[in-house]
């Protein structure tokens, strides 16, 4: 059922029956809320294209002379036939992963990309998944299960013992919902091998697995598939509510509406660890996470001594359910839709030009002429070769990217509200290079821009990296020359006998109490670590200052693309040897394209499989939003390092950018230990792992690696273009080309 049945008209689809004669469509309206159910009745002899023909035929008659306000997809399988419905918002609603389900259909992932590129707005049906997809799209937000609380809750008083349940064996431990590939079934017969004393019973239809297969005990009882008015009657006769999922593929982006519907039904919950379920459930009484069999089977009989004592948890969790409804789920993922559609009607305006929040493939991309080069991600190193190949040694190049966008990390974008922002935190471009500068003066002009930092402390906002201002405003003091702030820091400065890690950096030069204003929260926050466990590398790369200098960055020039960096890569790649495809990943192109040689910029693990294990990085969540005020800090960005703040820094664009504008857009950067790679954690056995990738990559043929994610070291902007404009010299001798500065793209005059 639609999540949104019950709560304001939309046509929604059940699955097709099938129909004799002509193709037709059944409707049923809802008198209380005016939902449509059309339900198409096809022949079940119809191939693929004759089904979405029909269908689409079918649907067009349906709704003709009805205004369509959305088109709502849960599924990018609905998109064949219904791809020429016009209407005000394109929602995708995306549940669950579906190409990781058995059986998926093949074409299932080129249309979800398809479905990504055309939605104004995407809603995940959980956290797990929202992180997953996050940079597919800009307008990307989580709605994980809510739940009808009084329709479970009539659990804890029912007495109507449904029939085919009455009369099987107490305690009874159970589980509703459909029974397929997720469904760990080893579990389940090594519970009931383990206990037979205890009842299982498996109320829902099987579905993709052969049920054959299911295990079969006396104790285990499989009663089919039930209504969902019928579900409080079978929870009201469990002592237990089980979630036996398999830890596989198909259940890793799973957020199971059944956790809060059993506890709304006062019954204690154990599960297999499912991430959504521990994130958000894992904490509260009455939910037990077990691993593996003997661990399942020791929390379910911790939970039937909770099922004896209610009052010892259920009211803890009554208290966590009580701000989840639907209602509330309605209320804000219309609020979104609300935005998407404001946002459509200003783009068709021809007086206001807003960037849509995400950016197609700048020319439509075609693997079917042979390539010199594939160039495997367009941000910085992908870009950068991939322009000097085609410009410089007339290559044809594919440059493909698995994000919707180019740009990389540096991608900007104009949100809703119409402000220049940055999507995955700020990026400000500064180098001592005037080779780099000048190559890069080619795709943009310049505004002037030197970054300031301010750190929020017990006595205000003071500047970082510490200079004498931040001296002076922390320790009331008035030193007034570099010699007297120096000899401050000396005397705090405790000696270290070998400077080894972070901590030893800082405090060997600015003594203890500084460092644990400034760095060491800061760090283990960024970090997932101690600074006394991390290379001396991380902190070293922050001075200390004993002038009044409060740029961040010291660098000749400083500066930020006047039109945004976005602007400067699609300047960049407008080259006609160059074919662009976003959205796609490096395994969907490789068997699909001929080429003569690769540029991968990606992880160079994840190219080599993994063979020796994950190479560990640091991630972030970036939380955008936008204020209706003109200014929310006074500097680009502001360092939070108390360790009790869960973000580090906070970002606003319009201080970054130079843009006017009524609204501001501010960024909180949570670091994250999963996500996206951002930081190589820089620790000896780390360094040792990336070796072996390396000497893998030493020995492939056809294939360069260039940029931080394949030389796992974390670049500065400018030092990734200064890497990439030397493997392009590189690979020109390869071929025998010898170039001049200006063919290399480092001659100054040539900007």
């Amino acid at each position: 059922m639609s999540r949104f049945a019950q709560q304001r008209p939309v046509i929604f689809w059940e699955e097709p029956r099938p129909g004799e004669g002509d193709p037709r469509v059944e409707t049923r309206v809802c008198l209380e809320t005016g939902v449509v159910v059309a339900t198409p009745m096809l022949d079940p002899n119809l191939d693929d294209e004759a089904r979405d023909a029909t269908l689409g035929r079918l649907l067009t008659e349906l709704i003709a002379g009805r205004p369509v306000r959305a088109r709502w997809y849960y599924t990018p399988m609905m998109l064949p036939f219904s791809r020429s419905v016009s209407g005000a918002c394109v929602v995708y609603d995306c549940m669950d992963e579906l190409a990781n389900f058995k059986f998926a259909p093949p074409a299932l992932v080129a249309l979800e990309r398809e479905l990504l590129a055309a939605a104004d707005v995407v809603f995940t049906g959980g956290y797990s998944l929202y992180e997953a997809k996050r940079s597919a799209h800009g307008d990307i937000h989580p709605f994980p299960s809510s739940v009808d609380r009084d329709h479970f809750a009539k659990a804890r008083a029912s007495r109507d013992t449904p029939a085919d349940q009455a009369g099987l064996g107490t305690p009874r431990l159970g589980f509703y919902g459909v029974i397929d590939e997720r469904m760990d079934l080893d579990l389940i017969a090594a519970v009931a091998d383990a206990r037979p004393d205890w009842t299982l019973v498996l109320v829902g239809p099987v579905v993709k697995i052969d049920p054959e297969a299911l295990p079969r005990r006396a104790n285990i009882a499989y009663l089919g598939g039930k209504s969902y008015a019928a579900l409080p009657d079978y929870l009201a006769g469990w002592d237990v509510a089980l979630m036996p999922f398999a830890i596989n593929e198909s259940t890793r982006f799973i957020s199971p509406t059944k956790t809060p519907e059993y506890l709304a039904g006062g019954r204690p919950v154990v599960s297999t660890p499912i991430t959504d379920v521990v994130r958000h459930y894992g904490a509260l009484p009455g939910v037990r996470i077990a691993a593996d069999a003997e661990g399942f089977v020791a929390a379910c009989a911790e939970a039937l001594e909770d099922a004896r004592r209610p009052e010892t948890w259920l009211p803890r969790v009554d208290a966590a359910l009580a701000d989840l409804s639907w209602d509330e789920t309605f209320r804000a993922m219309n609020g979104r839709m609300e935005t998407a559609i404001a946002r459509r009607a200003r783009q068709a305006s021809a007086d206001i030009k807003v960037a849509l929040p995400y950016a197609p493939a700048i020319r439509p991309a075609s693997r079917q002429r042979p390539f010199d080069y594939v160039v495997v991600g367009a941000g910085f190193a992908g870009s950068v070769l991939a322009e000097r190949l085609a410009a410089g040694l007339g290559k044809r190049v594919l440059l493909v990217d698995r994000r919707p966008h180019i740009g990389g990390n540096a991608y900007d974008e104009y949100n809703a509200d119409g402000v220049l922002m940055h999507r995955y935190g700020p990026h400000i471009f500064h180098t001592n290079s005037e080779d780099v500068a000048a190559y890069l003066s080619r795709f943009t002009r310049w505004r002037p821009y030197e970054h300031r930092v301010l750190a929020r402390t017990s006595a205000g906002l003071l500047p970082m990296p510490i200079n004498r201002t931040t001296l002076n405003g922390l320790y009331g003091l008035n030193l007034t020359s570099d010699d007297e702030a120096a000899a401050f820091l000396a005397s705090r400065a405790e000696p270290v006998a070998s400077v080894r890690t972070s901590e030893d950096v800082v405090i060997s030069a600015i003594g203890r109490d500084l460092y644990e204003r400034f760095f060491r929260g800061y760090t283990r926050k960024q970090w997932g670590l101690d600074p006394s466990e991390l290379d001396k590398s991380v902190t070293a790369r922050v001075p200390t200052r004993v002038n009044t200098d409060d740029r961040y960055f010291t660098d000749s020039f400083q500066a930020m693309p006047a039109a945004g960096y976005t602007r400067m890569f699609e300047a960049m790649v407008d080259h006609p040897n160059i074919t662009v495809e976003t959205g796609v990943d490096w395994e969907d192109v490789r068997g699909e394209t001929v080429f003569d040689h690769v540029v991968y910029t990606g992880p160079i693990d994840d190219y080599f499989d993994q063979r020796f294990g994950a190479l560990p990085y640091r991630s972030l969540r970036f939380r955008h939003e936008t204020h209706d005020q003109e200014w929310f800090q006074p500097v680009g960005t502001v360092n939070y390092p108390a360790e009790d703040v869960p973000y580090t820094r906070v970002s606003e664009y319009k201080h970054i950018t130079g843009q006017s504008h009524r609204k501001t857009t501010i960024t909180y950067e949570h670091p994250s230990a999963t996500g996206d790679p951002y930081y190589p954690i820089p620790r000896p056995e780390n360094q040792a792992l990336y070796k072996r990738y390396e000497a893998l990559a030493l020995a492939e043929r056809g294939v360069t690696f260039v940029g931080r994610l394949a030389s796992y070291r974390y670049y500065n902007m400018d030092q990734v273009v200064g890497q990439a404009l030397a493997t392009f010299r590189r690979l020109a001798e390869r071929e025998g080309r010898v170039l001049k500065g200006a063919e290399i793209g480092s001659a100054v005059g040539d900007a």
